[in-house]
C-alpha cells in the first residue's frame, strides 16, 4: 500500500513506490457524455482533480480538469475539451524531483508515465508534507549558491575571515583563468595590433560563451540532481545540446559578424569574427555539459565544482578559438 505522507527521509526514493495506480483514464474519441458514464461505473478515489486522456495504446495525450469536464456540453469530444500540453513525471523520477515539479507548476496532481509515455499512475500533492516541500525549496536556493561557487551555509556565516576562506578559492579560479586569458591574448598581440576590430569584439565573445556555458551547465545539473550518470540519457543529452549549440552559435555568429560587416565594411574580418564566435559558442555550450558530468562521474558534487571551472575554461578556450581562427582566416 502506498505511504500516506512523504517526509524528508523519502526524497531519494522513486516516485513509483508512492504513486496511485488506480487512475481511470479517458480514451480519445469519447464524448463528454460517454466519459461521464464511464466514470460513474468506475471506482474513483476520494480526491480527483484531473482526468487524464490516453490513446488506444495507453499513451498520455491530455488532461481534463474535473470542472471543465462537468461544465462542457455532453456532445463534445474529449479531444476538444482536454488540455493537450501535459506536465508528467517519469516513473523513475525521485520524490525530490516530484516536489520540484509541484513547486514549479503549481498543480494539485501530476501523471506518471513509463519510458514509452504510457500512463501508469498519478501522484497527488496531498502526499507531501509541508516539511518536504519546504526542504525542496531550500535545495533550489542552495543550487543557486553552489553555481556561484559557494555553499548556502557559508553565505549564512557572519565571520568575514570565514567568509573569505570559503569564497576566495573559487574566486581564485576566476583570477587564474583571467590571467591565462591575458597571457593568451599577449601571444596574439601582433594580430590585435593589425586588426584592432578583433579586440573590440572580445567582450561580446566572452559574454556569449559564458552565457551559453551557464545555460548548458544549469540544464545538466538539473538532470544530474541526486542521480548517477545514465549513459544512454547522457548521450541523448549531449547530442541534443550539440545541435542546440550549433543553432545558438550560428545565430550569434551571424548577428555579431553582420554587425562587424556593417560597421567596418570588411567582409573577411566580419567572416573571421562570425565563424570564430560560432565555434566558440559551440565549445562553451558543450563544456557546460561535459564538465559537470565528469565531476559527477568521479562522485564529486557537480554544482560546487563546476560553476567557476566551467566559466574559466569557457573563457580560455573561447579566446583560443577566437584568436586562432581569426588569425588563420585573416592571413
Amino acid at each position: 500500500m502506498a505511504k500516506q505522507r512523504l517526509g524528508p527521509e523519502d526524497l531519494d526514493e522513486p516516485i513509483s513506490r508512492h504513486m496511485s495506480r488506480d487512475v481511470t483514464p479517458l480514451r480519445q474519441g469519447l464524448t463528454v457524455q460517454q466519459a461521464l458514464e464511464r466514470l460513474r461505473r468506475a471506482d474513483l478515489g476520494e480526491r480527483i482533480v484531473y482526468f487524464y486522456v490516453t490513446d488506444a495504446e495507453g499513451g498520455l495525450r491530455g488532461v481534463v480538469p474535473t470542472r471543465r469536464l462537468l461544465m462542457s456540453p455532453s456532445d463534445r469530444l474529449i479531444d476538444e475539451v482536454m488540455i493537450a500540453t501535459v506536465h508528467s513525471l517519469p516513473e523513475s523520477a525521485t520524490v525530490l524531483t516530484a516536489c520540484e515539479s509541484f513547486l514549479q507548476h503549481r498543480f494539485l496532481a501530476l501523471p506518471v508515465v513509463d519510458a514509452a509515455g504510457r500512463l501508469v499512475g498519478a501522484i497527488d500533492l496531498s502526499l507531501f508534507t509541508d516539511e518536504v516541500l519546504g526542504l525542496s525549496e531550500q535545495w533550489r536556493v542552495q543550487d543557486v549558491f553552489q553555481l556561484m561557487g559557494m555553499h548556502v551555509a557559508y553565505g549564512q556565516r557572519r565571520s568575514p575571515a570565514r567568509g573569505f576562506a570559503m569564497r576566495f578559492p573559487w574566486l581564485l579560479c576566476n583570477i587564474v583563468g583571467g590571467i591565462l586569458c591575458a597571457l593568451l591574448a599577449g601571444r596574439f598581440e601582433s594580430l590585435l595590433g593589425s586588426t584592432v576590430v578583433l579586440a573590440l569584439f572580445v567582450p561580446v565573445v566572452l559574454a556569449l560563451a559564458e552565457s551559453v556555458s551557464i545555460q548548458s551547465m544549469t540544464l545538466t545539473l538539473q538532470s544530474l540532481h541526486g542521480k548517477a550518470i545514465n549513459w544512454p540519457r547522457f548521450r541523448r543529452t549531449l547530442s541534443a545540446e550539440f545541435l542546440t549549440a550549433c543553432l545558438l552559435g550560428l545565430g550569434g555568429g551571424l548577428i555579431v559578424g553582420g554587425t562587424a560587416l556593417l560597421w567596418r565594411g570588411q567582409w573577411h574580418v566580419a567572416a573571421a569574427i562570425g565563424v570564430s564566435i560560432c565555434l566558440s559558442m559551440i565549445t562553451a555550450c558543450l563544456l557546460g555539459v561535459l564538465l559537470p558530468s565528469a565531476v559527477r562521474l568521479f562522485r564529486g558534487d557537480p554544482k560546487i565544482a563546476s560553476g567557476p571551472i566551467v566559466l574559466a575554461a569557457a573563457d580560455l578556450l573561447t579566446l583560443l578559438f577566437y584568436f586562432t581562427l581569426a588569425g588563420w582566416l585573416l592571413t
